[in-house]
This record gives structure tokens, C-alpha cells and sequence, in this order.
């Protein structure tokens, strides 16, 4: 049981640092379109 536990900890490293490098170096594209809100005059106080 203590290898069992022992590769089951080894393997959730691996699986955490894969997916760690991953989003490290992925190439996340920006947003094309544009984003635009008309705010409330009232909602900011004087």
C-alpha cells in the first residue's frame, strides 16, 4: 500500500506540473471583438 501511495503521489505531480507548463506556455489569443457599456450617470455620487 505505501507504493501504491507513493506512485499515486508521484502521479498527481506529474499531472499538476504538465498542466502548470501548459498554461505557462500557451498562446492564449486576445479578444477580437470590442467591448463597450454605457454606465448610468447616477450610479457615481458627486
Amino acid at each position: 500500500m505505501k507504493a501504491f501511495s507513493k506512485f499515486l503521489l508521484i502521479l498527481i505531480l506529474l499531472v499538476l506540473g504538465g498542466a502548470g507548463v501548459f498554461l505557462a506556455t500557451w498562446d492564449i489569443p486576445a479578444p477580437t471583438s470590442p467591448v463597450s457599456k454605457t454606465l448610468p450617470d447616477d450610479r457615481f455620487p458627486r
